[in-house]
């Protein structure tokens, strides 16, 4: 039980930090504009779906929660 108010203010740190690199790095990397993610206007309606950023975004946290699992 000692370990979980740790394990909070960690994830809050990282979360906060991803979040500031993501605003920064907004204006350089084009997370969510990439080529292959759908999008459809027509009239009044927008449909947005990226897929290609899902994938991405899949196969980046995987490769770092295995790095991470093979340090344990």
């Amino acid at each position: 039980m000692p370990n979980i108010p740790k394990l909070l203010i960690t994830v809050g740190v990282i979360l906060i930090v991803l979040g500031l690199l993501w605003q920064v790095g907004g204006k350089y990397l084009a997370l969510g504009k990439l080529p292959g993610d759908i999008f459809f206007k027509k009239g009044n309606t927008t449909f947005y779906f990226p897929i290609v950023t899902s994938i991405v975004l899949s196969i980046v946290i995987s490769l770092i929660l295995y790095i991470v699992g093979r340090l344990r």
